[in-house]
This record gives structure tokens, sequence and C-alpha cells, in this order.
């Protein structure tokens, strides 16, 4: 199956409750020959309204961050665990919220065959809710962000802070995380192009651990 296939197929998801008041499926974008697969944890208002993964201002400070690197959307690729909007409406108007364990385990239909597809050398979790899921569920954002760990999903994996999280954080004397941000990404870049560059043609074997020592 290609990507387009996939997504084709993601877009009339109707597995779990977010279906019933999304606007659009984010399925995510990018390069989907990218080295380096970034991967938050579910798309908000902004995402639901043009479908595409971090395209408000967390968004625009995660493309900042990239662009610190050299790099731009059209060198990675863009997903989130989740593809659908998760929002409370109790109240009438929709508030975003964390999603449901269900709705995380209705999406991995979508996400594990997307990123077999891409095939990365490295996947990065954007946030701690996308490390919980992807590396372990114990994960500890603020103390194992920036270090490569083994994965069945890519070569090697890794988690750095939310640009949400960094927004909230930043005042005039504290950058609230963002050269962390930059550092996990360059860190998470490098490590992917030195792998793919030892990375024998059609092998898809797991970094050694003298690999992920990089």
């Amino acid at each position: 199956m290609t990507l387009d296939e996939l997504r084709g197929q993601a877009l009339q998801c109707r597995d779990c409750a977010l279906a019933e008041r999304r606007r659009n499926v984010v399925f995510g974008e990018g390069n989907p020959a990218a080295p380096l697969v970034l991967v938050g944890e579910g798309p908000g208002e902004q995402e639901d309204q043009t479908g595409r993964p971090f395209v408000g201002r967390a968004g625009q400070l995660l493309d900042r961050a990239l662009l610190d690197n050299g790099l731009t959307r059209e060198h990675v690729y863009i997903c989130n665990t989740v593809k659908c909007r998760a929002a409370d409406w109790s109240s009438g108007r929709p508030r975003n919220r964390a999603p449901e364990e269900s709705e995380v385990s209705a999406c991995r239909r979508w996400l594990l065959p997307q990123l077999a597809i891409i095939a990365p050398q490295v996947v990065l979790c954007v946030g701690a809710p996308s490390a919980k899921n992807l590396i372990r569920k114990d994960f500890r954002i603020t103390a194992e962000r920036g270090k490569l760990f083994k994965s069945e999903l890519a070569r090697a994996i890794l988690a750095t802070l939310h640009p949400a999280y960094i927004l909230r954080q930043q005042s005039q004397t504290n950058d609230g995380g963002y050269g962390l941000l930059v550092a996990d990404i360059a860190k998470a870049w490098s490590t992917a192009v030195r792998l793919a560059e030892r990375q024998p043609s059609g092998s898809p074997a797991p970094a050694s651990q003298f690999e992920l020592e990089i």
C-alpha cells in the first residue's frame, strides 16, 4: 500500500467518536522519503480546520525551530498519534482535550502503517503524550528528552518538548525551552542522516547500541 492509498482510507475512518465532529482528518504532511518523522499528540482547532498538522502558534514555533536547523517541512514528515481533533463539547464550545486511550488505540491502525511505509531512520516524539505513546508509558519528558532509544517504529526514537508547552513557559528572560527544541531537532536530524548513510541498501535492521551513542 502507498502512503496516498493509506491516506485515502484514513479520510473515511469512523472507528471512534472523534469522527462525529471533525472537520478534517489530519493525516500528515511532508517528505514521504524523509529520514526523520516528527509525531505529535493530535490536531487542535486550526489543524482541524485546515487538515494540516502543526499550523497554529505552536506549529509556527516548530517551523522556526526547523529553520534554525536549516530544515523545512520538505525535509521531514510531520504527523500525530491521533488524526482527528479531540475536544470537550460539554460547554457547547469545543475545547481541546487529551485523546482517550481508546481513541489513541483506534488511530494506531493508521499511525503504524504510516510509519512503516515511510520507514524513517528516526522518530522524534513532539511532547510528552507522544513519547508516552510511542516510547514508554512512564516516559519523563523533562528527564529523558533528547535521549536516543531503540524502537520498532524506526531505527532510533527520541522526544522533545512540545512547542505549545514552550510558548506557555516563555517570558522576556526565558526562552521556555526553545533552545532545547532546536537542539533536539538537530540531534534527531543528524542521527537520522548518519543512520541512513550506514544502512545497507534495502536493510531495515534496527540501529545498534553503538549507533545510538552518536
